[in-house]
């Protein structure tokens, strides 16, 4: 059942050039701001030590960020793990004191504060090891859009296909110049989230591709552009439902979810509002500004079994 019907036909490409510059000026700024700024990479990727302490009553994350930073760590990552009483602490890599020693040390420190401490685990992620996550992580990205290119250049046109990559590839940019701005921390979760957002994009890309090769098939006198309005305005009712019940969810895991998948739901919070933008503006725009038409939609004409293709005499 469709919730909300929209009866008149909404121009959105009334307005493809001025969002087409709007995302070029987003797109421009966010790599500069990776170039210059960089990127706040946790410690999946420039490598550390992850230790878990567990206390017997709840933990104060407070007075442990205050111990450590006064024992010359204050760069410590501190946040529950689980339960109030289980305290995970990442603490990025250190030249002047070896990962064997550290969680010793930061045992020592947190048990001088409170006696109930003891060691959970401790995990050590090599600088090497970071560094080959980081590049897998963007490998996959360019292979989740080659194959996205290729998918769609098959399945719709590939006027359609490098518009969805286009698309594709400008909501990861400006995801991705977020966290620089913000300094949020990039981990793999977010590197997950990244590519959830890939996926939720292409799947919305192509409810819109597949309806505008409707329109043209079914819609025969009206200009390209009148065909996209129209076929955009009937997948409103279904991104609109989509995007709002998706939307809900990530809400609760922003702000009830943890610290540990913070990151993961801003990028995929984000995410959505910028990959349901980019499927309407992004997508269509670039497959009009290539010139898509009717004729680059129609299936090509079968001939019928015994037809006799030759002229009568």
């Amino acid at each position: 059942m469709i919730a909300i019907n929209f009866n008149n036909t909404i121009n959105f490409m009334s307005l493809k050039i001025p969002a087409l510059i709007l995302s070029g000026i987003l797109v421009i700024a966010s790599l500069g701001l990776m170039a210059t700024k960089g990127m706040n990479w946790g410690l999946d990727f420039t490598g550390g030590t992850v230790i878990e302490v567990g206390y017997q009553r709840d933990a104060d994350l407070s007075a442990v960020r205050s111990v450590l930073a006064d024992a010359g760590f204050p760069d410590a990552v501190v946040q529950y793990f689980g339960s109030s009483r289980e305290v995970l602490i990442r603490i990025g890599p250190r030249d002047d004191i070896e990962q064997v020693t550290l969680g010793e040390q930061v045992l020592r420190l947190l048990g001088d504060a409170d006696g109930t401490v003891d060691m959970r685990r401790i995990e050590y992620v090599g600088p090497s090891v970071g560094a080959e996550l980081k590049e897998q992580g963007g490998l996959a990205t360019l292979a989740a859009l080659i194959c996205i290119l290729i998918y769609v250049a098959f399945r719709f046109e590939w006027r359609f296909a490098l518009g969805a990559v286009a698309a594709l590839a400008h909501d990861v940019i400006i995801t991705l110049g977020l966290f620089s701005l913000l300094g949020l921390e990039f981990d793999l979760t977010v590197l997950a989230a990244v590519l959830a957002v890939i996926g939720y994009s292409l799947n919305d890309t192509i409810v819109v591709c597949d309806r505008i090769r409707e329109g043209f098939r079914r819609i025969r006198e009206s200009a390209p552009i009148d065909v996209v309005n129209e076929s955009l305005t009937g997948t409103m009712s279904r991104t609109i439902i989509t995007s709002l019940t998706t939307i809900l969810v990530l809400l609760v895991l922003f702000f009830k979810g943890g610290e540990l998948i913070h990151g993961f739901a801003t990028a995929l919070l984000f995410g959505v509002v910028i990959g349901t933008y980019s499927s309407v503006y992004i997508a269509s725009s670039m497959s009009l500004l290539l010139g898509i038409s009717r004729e680059d939609l129609m299936p090509p004409p079968v001939e019928k079994e015994g037809e006799n293709t030759e002229p009568l005499l």
